[in-house]
């Protein structure tokens, strides 16, 4: 009995962790394709924006996020969530976030004012997946 269920589990995970390895993969190089879409081309913000780089976001995981940022060459760089402080006073949860890449090297957390797209004051929480990411988006 332990081994069907063994075969059964594996059998129904094995392409789940391929596809969910598959899309990390997909995601390494801009741009990242549907359902992501360019913030730059939705709102009136630069195509790169420094400290952040050029970000794509899936419409329907705001306002959270994940927000990807690729640098000037293209590359995967940091995953950004973006957390209306209002909605976590309030009891707000963001669970299960995506992520552009399992592979991260820091984090930063640090208060945004607002600004288009997200205008309530809210929190950036960066994962930079490299060592030298904060510095490819620096400028």
């Amino acid at each position: 009995m332990k081994t069907a269920l063994l075969v059964a589990a594996a059998t129904f995970l094995l392409p789940v962790g391929s596809a969910l390895a598959h899309e990390e993969g997909a995601l390494q190089m801009s741009p990242p394709g549907a359902p992501y879409i360019q913030v730059s081309d939705a709102l009136p913000l630069p195509e790169f924006i420094p400290g952040l780089g050029t970000l794509f976001v899936d419409p329907a995981t705001l306002p959270a996020g994940p927000f990807l940022a690729y640098d000037h060459d293209g590359r995967l760089s940091a995953t950004i969530y973006m957390t209306p402080l209002d909605d976590l006073r309030n009891g707000t949860s963001y669970d299960g976030l995506g992520v552009g890449s399992h592979t991260v090297s820091s984090v930063d957390i640090y208060y945004n004012a607002g600004h288009p797209g997200v205008e309530a004051p809210h929190a950036h929480v960066v994962l930079f997946h490299d060592e030298d990411a904060k510095s490819r988006l620096a400028e």
